[in-house]
């Protein structure tokens, strides 16, 4: 998520942000287009959506709206051609086409930066009549929470955020997704191709240096990139990984550099928690194998681009607006994954992934839906050699039953320990 760096978190706050993508320009509003980005994600499973967990919900907001006098609005840091808010606009069409809503009941600001524009923009829906509105940023919360409190009958729902439920307001709500379990899933990809390299003799089990280009160093995507790990090591246990971070969730440039460097300094494969193509443009410029992050990049590094993890937001959206017509609660944090349809990975290349990857993707994703399979299971990392078995975060207990109970507390993630076979380059 995009974070507002200008806002002082506490140590707990800033292990609980998420992350977003994109850069800010200039705010515009528009109606949601019918040609382009046409969703075609897992809307079905949206529905039954709001059934399972959730922090706590709120009281009703009292009667439903007629379907053809809905209007919802969004407020997107960036726009459709930014992959991050790109996943976000797929959500949106895909709850448009499944609830049956024309295009003029969608209302969109694109590019809205994390300031006080944020809160014109939402004011400015509201006023339109938005019954809902939906803002994809995590500088964007304190601005949506001014005009909740503001517009007690509008619905605000924001995304990466973590002060909803403690707000008191009923019309204020937070959500996200499991993602580490996609990323999980994608970093089995990664492993298995490292396998294959391994196997063919283009390095060797010790030399199976994975590089990881991140954002910011914030739990979100620290629990990202050890989610991802983990998924290597699954398959790969030699494996071991490099993080670097260009500060920036947007930065064709940085990301580029970062992955050159990575490279340059023996890493045989990249993945990202950044949100361009700049990571896979360097990789299929220098042959190395690259698992992306929410949109495929297959495009971008047709010989290279193995996957991506990914999010698929029309779950929640559509659930949530089908909370409104029918005048029932939303979540005030929200957070499903795959048994949900709220996570997956991208196509996979069949030009560049290794034999049998599509088979054990299927094995692992049944897993992590059955509950089998807990990404985070505390037999399978360590930290300075020992087994954790106690971690406690924010008044909670987040180890228990062998694993660490990721987004289980908030929807926002909270996993940030350097485990071993990890190294932040900006440490050492």
């Amino acid at each position: 998520m995009r974070k507002f760096l200008s806002v002082v978190l506490t140590a707990a706050m800033v292990a609980s942000l998420s992350a977003c993508g994109g850069q800010a320009k200039t705010a515009e509003s528009k109606p949601a287009e019918t040609t382009g980005a046409e969703a075609t994600t897992a809307a079905e499973a949206a529905t039954t959506a709001a059934e399972g967990e959730s922090t706590e919900a709120p009281a009703a907001s009292g009667e439903g709206v007629a379907k053809e006098d809905l209007k919802v609005g969004f407020i997107y840091i960036g726009d459709e051609n930014e992959g991050y808010t790109a996943a976000h606009y797929a959500g949106a069409k895909a709850m448009q086409e499944k609830l049956g809503l024309t295009d003029d009941q969608l209302i969109i600001k694109w590019t809205v930066p994390e300031d006080e524009t944020c809160y014109d923009a939402a004011v400015d829906l509201a006023d339109q009549g938005c019954n809902i509105i939906f803002a994809n940023s995590f500088g964007h919360e304190p601005y949506m929470l001014q005009a909740a409190e503001e517009f007690p009958e509008v619905e605000f729902c924001h995304a990466t955020g973590y002060q909803a439920k403690g707000s008191g307001l009923p019309n204020m709500h937070n959500y996200f997704t499991s993602v580490y379990e996609s990323r999980y899933v994608s970093g089995v990809v990664a492993g298995l191709k490292l396998n294959q390299m391994i196997e063919e003799g283009t390095i060797t089990e010790d030399t199976a240096k994975v590089g990881y280009v991140g954002a910011f160093p914030y739990a979100e995507v620290i629990s990202g990139y050890t989610s991802f790990f983990l998924g290597v090591r699954s398959v790969c246990p030699s494996a071991t990984m490099d993080v670097t971070y260009t500060n920036s969730w947007a930065s064709f440039d940085l990301e580029k550099e970062a992955a050159e460097a990575l490279i340059a300094d023996n890493c045989v494969l990249i993945s990202q928690h950044a949100d361009t193509t700049g990571a896979a443009t360097a990789c299929e410029a220098a042959g190395v194998p690259i698992v992306g992050y929410n949109i495929s990049m297959i495009a971008t590094a047709p010989t290279q681009a193995l996957t991506s993890a990914s999010i698929d937001w029309a779950p929640y959206v559509t659930y949530a607006v089908q909370s409104v017509i029918d005048g029932t609660p939303i979540d005030a944090d929200w957070c499903h994954g795959y048994a949900e349809g709220a996570d997956k990975i991208t196509e996979l290349n069949e030009k560049a992934i290794a034999p049998g990857t599509a088979e054990k993707v299927k094995e692992v994703e049944s897993a992590i839906i059955d509950g089998s399979l807990h990404v985070f299971d505390t037999s399978t990392w360590t930290v300075e050699g020992k087994t954790k078995d106690t971690y406690e975060k924010d008044g909670n207990e987040y180890i228990s039953d062998g694993y660490f109970h990721e987004s289980e507390f908030a929807s926002a993630p909270s996993f940030d320990i350097l485990i071993d076979g990890i190294t932040d380059l900006t440490k050492k």
